[in-house]
């Protein structure tokens, strides 16, 4: 049984757009959320395993931020969010950077999206914008091998 309580509530790993890995506290308590800035994340959790984030969010103070939020509301009645997961991140460039990594890779419902439609609306964060840059490249260089029917 503890292996089991330890899957389901210890900790998770989300892995950003550029490959990078966070490990968040699942929280299912608000004793357990602490009052220091970072990155939260609403989560449905399907059949005990599958997770889908819904939203993705980032604060200075994340006991404050969560107590209260606008949007728990509607991913606990609407969407089903069953927890939240938390990842304590001191500066803001770094939250920003990672509220950015994972809303790319994961896209949640609750979220504007943060997918780049051109060179304009590339990634503002530099390490994002040569990964987002990187993957252009390798898409466009395989659209030059094939060949366009002549009309």
């Amino acid at each position: 049984m503890f292996l089991f309580d330890w899957f389901l509530f210890r900790w998770h790993v989300w892995t950003g757009e550029t490959g990078e890995r966070y490990r968040f506290r699942i929280t299912l308590t608000r004793k357990a959320i602490p009052e220091a800035g970072g990155i939260y994340i609403f989560v449905r959790r399907r059949f005990g395993f599958f997770l889908q984030p819904l939203y993705i969010g980032k604060a200075t103070d994340l006991r404050s931020r969560l107590f209260g939020h606008e949007r728990w509301w509607e991913a606990w009645w609407k969407r089903g969010a069953t927890e939240r997961h938390i990842l304590p991140v001191r500066t803001g460039t770094d939250r920003a950077r990672i509220e950015e990594d994972l809303i790319r890779r994961y896209q949640p419902r609750m979220n504007d999206m943060l997918v780049p439609r051109n060179g304009l609306d590339a990634p503002a964060n530099s390490k994002l914008r040569r990964a987002w840059l990187w993957r252009q490249w390798w898409k466009n260089l395989f659209r030059l091998g094939r060949k366009h029917p002549a009309h």
